[in-house]
């Protein structure tokens, strides 16, 4: 048995707000801090609340898609409103992607229409991150997902039932300094915990009780539910 993915997580300095804005943005329902997915292709969006301000560039955020220019442009109205701004980072003028932040800074990318690689992936059509070639084998090894691009040191991952890709774009990408405020939240066994381990992962410190905090190749922290 493999792990699952059962949820991306964010820190968030008012996770009630951040929840309100994402699932007004997606159009998903809601179960506390918590946007359930509205297929079987998809993973929860969970909010855990944090003292720490964001201060630096997260190492993963979304692509959402768009079906055309107009599409697009409702988009990012629509963010706005909710309470997004557009922020930059370094994007050239000739960028067709916008480059977005939700009203906690995370950032996130409305992706032009008819862009080939996130075809068929749905509205959220891929969680982007900063990170090597290793990591990207490395989940699509844990998580038994199909590994769709490896060319140039850049990978994805999709899962086997569809939905969003994962990508990491492989050097340069930025040195990772302090925790990451976006991880993972895999479910497993314990069996499964020794498998990551000898697939690469790291064992940390374990957290509350029933849950055990490890790191990737990249040194990316997430977290294993256990389940009984």
């Amino acid at each position: 048995m493999t792990a699952t993915l059962h949820a991306l997580c964010f820190d968030a300095n008012d996770p009630r707000g951040l929840t309100r804005f994402w699932a007004g943005l997606l159009g998903r329902e809601t179960d506390g801090d918590t946007l359930i997915p509205d297929d079987d292709t998809g993973f929860r969006i969970r909010f855990a609340a944090t003292a720490e301000t964001k201060s630096r560039k997260n190492h993963a955020h979304f692509d959402l898609t768009s079906e055309s220019l107009e599409d697009q442009r409702r988009i990012v109205a629509k963010a706005l409103e909710l309470g997004g701004r557009h922020i930059d980072i370094g994007q050239g003028p000739e960028e067709e992607h916008v480059v977005l932040a939700d009203p906690e800074g995370n950032e996130f990318c409305v992706i032009e229409p008819g862009n080939t690689f996130l075809a068929e992936c749905g509205f959220v059509g891929a969680l982007a991150c900063d990170g090597s070639q290793e990591v990207g084998y490395f989940w699509s090894k844990a998580l038994d997902w199909l590994l769709v691009w490896d060319r140039d040191q850049e990978t994805a991952i999709r899962s086997p039932h569809g939905g969003p890709k994962i990508t990491w774009g492989g050097p340069p990408f930025d040195t990772k300094t302090g925790k990451n405020r976006v991880r993972f939240d895999l479910l497993g066994t314990q069996a499964e915990i020794d498998r990551l381990v000898s697939l690469g992962a790291t064992r940390l410190d374990s957290g509350e009780s029933g849950r055990v905090e490890m790191a990737d190749p990249d040194g990316n922290e997430f977290s294993v539910v256990l389940s009984r």
